[in-house]
């Protein structure tokens, strides 16, 4: 069964448990380069989290590698801002580092965009420093709501531990139309969207990196595979969520030890857009090659217990339907 006609059969309210099935479907079972023999053209448009931009990006070259008349743009406006256009029609795909929350679902219903969720990887949100802090190399979750938080006033690494230097905290993140930023502050601060305003946002995850890299005293978090791309400029610091300290890594971040940031990654289609060929094949494509286009992205693929259990369903589900 082709993966538009299973989303035809899925219901909107059922979307994500249908979702978590269908990206099993060729997790580990193909590798990246495995051909999609049609004879396309035209365009996919990708918007969303400019975490997975490029895991979608790398999908994406892959992909027209095979099929060369098709263009597939990916824009980074954050999971929220992603969501607008994606719910006002005006893309095929939504990348997001979150999943879909119930006011974006209710306008994407109003406008009658049906969708559906897939997680096509796992990711550690890594908070990073400048590369010449050679102190900041374990912190607490305490630590970091103390940094954080809404009220917070700390404006040097001696009021974060004494027994740090006097050295001047100057803080990056993401813009609050990012996913990262929405389960940064829930994880961190416990509540999504709460926290301190005076820090230098962006959208655009290689601006925090600069950011960053060019203050000596400069924090500042995101995807764990910005910091692995940018390993000469960051160090990354372990975080402690009272089992000790723990450093995001891949094997970290697929059992589940590296808390709480620790997260999964979607792509979200349109329904609608299935319909196009072209659409349908690289969204078939993606899943397909699912593990391997993770791996060349950096990011974090599915573990073998999640990949086990969503081929289990989705052979329930397509035995269900007959296909």
């Amino acid at each position: 069964m082709s993966i538009r006609t299973f989303l035809r059969r899925a219901t909107l309210p059922g979307a994500v448990a249908a979702a978590a099935m269908l990206a099993a479907s060729g997790c580990g079972s193909a590798d990246a380069g495995t051909s999609v023999t049609r004879d396309l053209s035209g365009t996919v448009k990708v918007d969303g989290s400019s975490t997975v931009a490029p895991l979608t990006s790398a999908a994406a070259q892959l992909f027209q590698g095979e099929n060369p008349g098709v263009t597939v743009t990916v824009g980074t406006s954050g999971t929220g801002g992603g969501f607008e256009k994606f719910c006002a029609g005006e893309t095929d795909i939504s990348d997001a580092s979150r999943p879909i929350e119930d006011d974006e679902k209710a306008n994407c219903q109003k406008n009658g965009i049906a969708y559906e969720q897939l997680q096509i990887a796992n990711d550690g949100l890594s908070v990073v420093v400048n590369g010449d802090n050679d102190f900041a190399k374990c912190l607490t979750v305490a630590q970091l709501k103390k940094i954080w938080e809404p009220s917070s006033k700390i404006d040097n690494w001696n009021q974060v531990d004494p027994g740090f230097p006097d050295e001047k905290l100057e803080l990056f993140g993401p813009g609050t139309d990012s996913g990262t930023f929405d389960y940064f502050t829930e994880k961190i601060n416990g509540e999504e969207g709460a926290s301190r305003t005076d820090y230098s946002p962006s959208e655009d995850d290689n601006i925090v990196v600069q950011g960053v890299s060019g203050s000596k005293g400069g924090m500042g978090y995101f995807g764990l595979s910005y910091y692995e791309q940018n390993t000469d400029k960051l160090n990354v610091v372990k975080i402690d969520d009272g089992d000790g300290c723990v450093e995001p890594t891949t094997q970290t971040v697929q059992n589940g030890t590296y808390k709480p940031l620790s997260r999964p990654l979607f792509i979200y289609p349109k329904a609608s857009s299935l319909d196009k060929p072209e659409v349908e094949a690289f969204v078939e494509y993606y899943v397909d090659n699912n593990e391997d286009i993770a791996t060349k992205a950096q990011f974090v693929p599915l573990n073998a217990q999640q990949n086990a259990d969503l081929d289990k369903d989705l052979q329930q589900l397509k035995e269900q339907h007959g296909s």
